[in-house]
């Protein structure tokens, strides 16, 4: 069930790592295959941008993902995340992993996912966020539901949330004027 809005704002200024899903959310869940067969991503510039932006106002970003992509892996390279969790079996232990790496607590933490396999780390995270186009449970289970669908501007969308609720929006603005 979805919080009132304003507890969801208030939660999101506590926030210190945004945890991200990557097929369904960083990208529209599409996976392509070329004739060698190697995998090929789509991955939303304006997502990035917003990322960028959240990092620099000093929130990490990080990734926990089922999948094992050298895609992915380039697309983190090029936005300076280092936080890589891939190849998870279960996202369950995630959150014990983050604290040892990082020290962010599971309070501290936005979780951004989009199917069933996610549900575990949501439940466990202090904000839980589900992209637009979620499995329906996914999103009757998330504080928060983007407007926009996965690999399409929800990153982005949740990315500005997350700097207007720390009142850091002004800044990052005024950063282009």
């Amino acid at each position: 069930m979805q919080m009132d809005h304003q507890l969801v704002i208030n939660k999101l200024k506590k926030i210190k790592l945004l945890l991200l899903d990557v097929d369904g959310v960083l990208t529209d869940g599409s996976i392509i295959y070329d004739d060698t067969g190697s995998q090929i991503k789509v991955f939303n510039v304006k997502d990035g941008l917003g990322i960028r932006l959240l990092m620099f106002s000093g929130v990490q970003v990080g990734i926990a993902t089922g999948r094992r992509s050298k895609a992915l892996l380039h697309r983190c390279e090029n936005l300076g995340i280092s936080l890589i969790l891939d190849g998870l079996s279960t996202k369950t232990d995630v959150l014990n992993a983050v604290y040892q790496e990082i020290g962010v607590l599971a309070d501290e933490i936005a979780y951004v996912g989009d199917d069933l396999m996610d549900l575990p780390l949501m439940k466990k995270s202090g904000v839980s966020i589900a992209v637009a186009d979620a499995h329906e449970l996914i999103r009757l289970n998330a504080d928060m539901v983007t407007r926009a669908p996965g690999g399409k501007g929800a990153v982005r969308e949740i990315c500005e949330t997350i700097l207007k609720a720390r009142n850091q929006w002004d800044d990052v603005i005024n950063r282009f004027m």
